[in-house]
């Protein structure tokens, strides 16, 4: 069985960041952590990346 992976989106002063996880992508709303920064979860949508079908859940930080 393949791995179920998705792109995590994090936008950052510097600019933003893809990142790959593992599983499928977190419920809108949801509060994650990501080198120790607390992030929610603000939109799914289809990956921005050309031709790739995952998901990518967008995050905002929290303060």
């Amino acid at each position: 069985m393949p791995k179920t992976t998705y792109l995590l989106f994090v936008s950052k002063p510097t600019g933003y960041q893809l990142r790959e996880r593992d599983g499928e992508p977190p419920d809108v709303g949801t509060e994650i952590e990501d080198e120790d920064v607390r992030l929610r979860v603000t939109k799914i949508a289809p990956s921005p990346l050309p031709g790739d079908a995952r998901l990518c859940a967008y995050s905002q930080a929290l303060s």
